[in-house]
């Protein structure tokens, strides 16, 4: 693949670097040529210096032949504005934009363009590390009709196993957190001290199946 990033920061050099050893091809974007330095000796992509929403730039960087483009400037506007561009313009089948301000971000996955909020998935994960009660959203679908949430599951659900939740709940297990490793599970796997389960809701049963999992369970498995 061929993938267009705008903005050489922290993120974006992180990003085309991982990209690159992946194998894909990489152009990056930044008004700042000095930013460049960031990207490491052996980066063998194309950085072009300049605005990445302009036209111009994007062509040099690519942008017609990209199978995808991230924008993770520091600024919302130039973000949103570069991916839409990305999209409406040229077509670009896989667009994810950085953003900071949470309502933003809220308003433009409603749109279909996936975001990363910054500063609500931080504070969000700070929250979750501080004060771990209820369940926590980790993602929404670009329609808004589905999240994955982390529960907090009661004691007495330990040692029971997955099937035993999802049918009590009504919803799935989308994966489980062990040790530090995602792992998907199957019907038969018990739930041990420390896992975090992350469940697949519609905001209709999010409170209910929140409550389920905060909850002992009803009976004998």
């Amino acid at each position: 693949m061929h993938i267009v990033i705008m903005g050489c920061g922290r993120v974006g050099s992180t990003l085309a670097h991982s990209l690159e050893s992946r194998g894909h091809s990489v152009a990056v974007i930044d008004q700042n040529a000095e930013s460049f330095r960031r990207l490491p000796a052996d980066f063998a992509g194309l950085t072009v210096a300049g605005v990445g929403f302009d036209r111009d730039t994007l062509l040099e960087a690519g942008v017609e032949r990209a199978d995808a483009f991230a924008a993770v400037s520091s600024g919302d506007n130039s973000n949103i504005v570069a991916a839409r561009v990305a999209r409406e313009t040229f077509g670009v089948e896989k667009v994810v934009a950085r953003i900071y301000d949470p309502k933003r971000a809220e308003v433009y996955e409603r749109l279909g363009i996936p975001t990363v909020a910054t500063v609500r998935w931080t504070a969000d994960r700070m929250l979750r590390a501080i004060d771990p009660h209820g369940s926590q959203e980790v993602w929404r679908d670009a329609t808004s009709s589905v999240s994955l949430v982390e529960v907090v599951l009661d004691a007495g659900w330990i040692g029971r196993r997955v099937h035993a939740l999802e049918d009590a709940t009504g919803t799935r297990v989308a994966y489980v957190m062990r040790f530090g490793l995602g792992t998907l599970p199957t019907a038969s796997m018990v739930l041990q001290e420390g896992d975090q389960v992350f469940m697949l809701v519609t905001d209709d049963i999010a409170d209910t199946v929140t409550g389920i999992a905060g909850a002992a369970p009803e009976g004998n498995e």
